[in-house]
C-alpha cells in the first residue's frame, strides 16, 4: 500500500471511528461525516488523475455535489433540533417522541 493509499484510508476510519464513539453533539457527527466525504473527494480525485481517463472525470464533481446537499440537510437538522429541544445533544433526541 503506497502512503497516499494509507493516508486516505485512514483518514476515512478516523473519521468512521469518530462518528461510531464521539456521538455526543450532533455537530461532532456532522463534521465526522464531512471528514470522511472530503478524505473519499480526495481519493477520487487522486484517483481519476492516476487512471488520466476522462470518463471518471465528472465523479468527483457529482460527489462533492452530494455533499453539499448533504451538509445541508444535516445543519438543517441541527438547526431545527436545537429550536426544538434547546440542544444539540444526541441524548435528549428520541425518536418516539417526534
Amino acid at each position: 500500500m503506497t502512503p497516499v493509499h494509507f493516508a486516505f484510508s485512514s483518514t476515512f476510519i478516523l473519521g468512521l471511528a469518530g462518528l461510531a464513539f464521539h456521538r455526543y453533539h450532533l455537530l461532532s457527527a456532522l463534521l465526522c461525516l464531512e471528514g470522511m466525504i472530503l478524505s473519499l473527494f480526495i481519493a477520487l480525485s487522486l484517483w481519476t488523475l492516476q487512471l488520466d481517463s476522462t470518463t471518471f472525470s465528472s465523479s468527483p464533481i457529482l460527489l462533492l455535489a452530494f455533499s453539499a446537499c448533504e451538509a445541508s440537510a444535516g445543519l438543517a437538522l441541527l438547526v431545527a433540533t436545537a429550536r426544538t429541544h434547546g440542544t444539540d445533544r444526541l441524548q435528549s433526541l428520541n425518536l418516539l417522541q417526534c
